[in-house]
């Protein structure tokens, strides 16, 4: 089999959208050498919707952390949510970007990585509201996707048990934090390659170790 590399992450995951570029760079890499596959952790499940209010204050400060560790930006539409928590009408959910996630990898298995970091961006630059249908609609246009079809399969039973069984897969390779990737070499064998927020340099080093050690073997 080809190795795959499985990208955990989740669509509110602060730093995953920090690792946005490295994923990105990755890929771009290593097209040729790996299939790619992200999977949705289910980050934030509540059982009753939760305010924004309830993780703001912590967000608050952490934010600054990923920005000046990644470089990247949080954008200013994404932060007054966070500064007026009390005003927003936030309740943050990983299932709906997970449902998205499983809709789109059906249509473009090559550019799921691409779409996540989409997702990602137009949540902490953008400050979209993930749990509200329209927040997808603008992609719908970007990746020339029908919007009948996709809103159809967004409400259905069947694509949530698909985002639900990823967050079940998640569990099962142990993932206890976003982002986290591993290269699959074969049916049983996966290699941790960056757990928590990791430099392309770190993990480059990592997959051209996993790659060497393969072809060693083949």
């Amino acid at each position: 089999m080809k190795p795959i590399l499985i990208y955990c992450y989740d669509a509110y995951c602060g730093w995953c959208y920090g690792f946005s570029s490295v994923i990105n760079a990755v890929q771009k890499q290593y097209q040729n050498d790996l299939d790619f596959e992200v999977l949705s952790g289910g980050m934030v499940l509540p059982e009753q919707p939760v305010p924004i209010k309830q993780i703001a204050y912590y967000i608050q400060e952490a934010y600054k952390t990923v920005e000046e560790y990644t470089g990247i930006q949080f954008g200013e539409d994404y932060l007054w949510h966070i500064f007026n928590p009390d005003d927003s009408d936030w309740f943050p959910d990983s299932l709906k970007p997970a449902i998205a996630l499983c809709i789109f990898k059906e249509i473009y298995i090559d550019k799921q990585v691409e779409f996540a970091t989409d997702l990602q961006y137009a949540l902490h630059f953008e400050g979209r509201d993930l749990t509200d249908n329209e927040a997808y609609r603008h992609l719908l246009e970007k990746y020339e996707i029908d919007p009948n079809t996709f809103y159809d399969k967004l409400k259905s039973e069947t694509y949530k048990e698909k985002a639900q069984y990823e967050f079940a897969l998640c569990k099962q390779l142990s993932v206890t934090g976003y982002p986290c990737v591993f290269i699959q070499t074969s049916e049983s064998k996966f290699h941790l390659i960056a757990k928590g927020y990791t430099p392309f340099e770190d993990i480059n080093k990592r997959i051209e170790s996993v790659l060497m050690l393969i072809n060693s073997v083949n």
